[in-house]
């Protein structure tokens, strides 16, 4: 007995592999799921809306049960961080392994497909301790790299999600892997959620957290007018630079090709989550 399982984290890779496994490999009966934590952007969800459209099969949300705030408590109000990130173990991995245990216990082999692409040699999937879990990368077995998911995407029809016009990827909207443009776009786009991170900060802090959302500044004082301005031109001539960039090196081939990554000079080795952002 097998079953098939592709994560869907709201991000480009992860929605590019869904549309080339359902095109590549219609014989495969894959259930795609997305772990809502409920800390979502609204983009995400809509996103996630015109995936199940085009994939003309549903997206099981796997529920966490227990929700940031209840976690926060658990881990003494200190907020997660790239050193510490039980955000990723409670609220997206853990509901993935009481997903498939299910299946595992009822002795089914299960692939879970990951959207690692062929140019990420320095990634790896997720790590499995039961042999019968078998982590399939199809991306880098079949040579798909970076541009290959912006082409997939937009022979689609499907795009981008929304939130790429201010933010380099998906996940929570107080993501700490964020950078401080993001925070900005964040308050500007979504004030309420901006102020609510704002929030959870101040409590941490107030509990003797040693970590603040966005490295070596509170939200509080990255939001302020100067500062922001101070955030807002340092992109601006990260954009040139990287404009430069693109032009010297630029393939007249893929000339139209918007690159995410470099816009937001962004270090995909960073060691973001693999669930949360692919």
């Amino acid at each position: 007995m097998e079953k098939h399982v592709l994560g869907i984290s709201g991000g480009k890779d992860s929605a590019a592999l869904a549309i080339y496994m359902a095109q590549n490999y219609p014989e495969l009966d894959i259930d795609y799921f997305f772990t809502d934590t409920g800390e979502e952007l609204p983009e995400v969800y809509e996103f996630l809306t015109m995936l199940e459209g085009l994939l003309s099969k549903p997206i099981t949300r796997l529920d966490p049960h227990r929700d940031f705030k209840f976690w926060l408590r658990e881990f003494h109000d200190f907020l997660p961080s790239a050193q510490t990130r039980w955000c990723t173990q409670k609220l997206k991995l853990e509901p993935f392994r009481n997903w498939v245990n299910v299946w595992l216990k009822q002795d089914y082999k299960v692939y879970s497909y990951v959207a690692i692409r062929a140019d990420e040699d320095y990634r790896e999937g997720y790590r499995s301790n039961n042999e019968n879990l078998i982590i399939k990368l199809p991306f880098r077995e079949d040579g798909i790299d970076k541009a290959g998911v912006f082409d997939i995407l937009d022979a689609s029809g499907i795009g981008l999600p929304k939130y790429y016009d201010w933010r380099s990827r998906s996940g929570c909207t107080f993501c700490f892997f964020q950078q401080k443009i993001e925070w900005v776009g964040l308050k500007k786009h979504h004030p309420e959620e901006y102020e609510a991170a704002k929030a959870l900060e101040k409590n941490s802090i107030d509990h003797g957290s040693p970590f603040t959302w966005s490295e070596g500044e509170s939200l509080e004082m990255l939001e302020q007018p100067d500062r922001v301005k101070e955030i807002e031109a340092d992109y601006e001539k990260r954009l040139v630079r990287n404009q430069a960039k693109r032009e010297k090196y630029a393939n007249p081939l893929r000339a139209n090709l918007i690159d995410i990554d470099d816009l937001y000079d962004t270090d995909e080795g960073n060691g973001s989550c693999n669930i949360c952002h692919k």
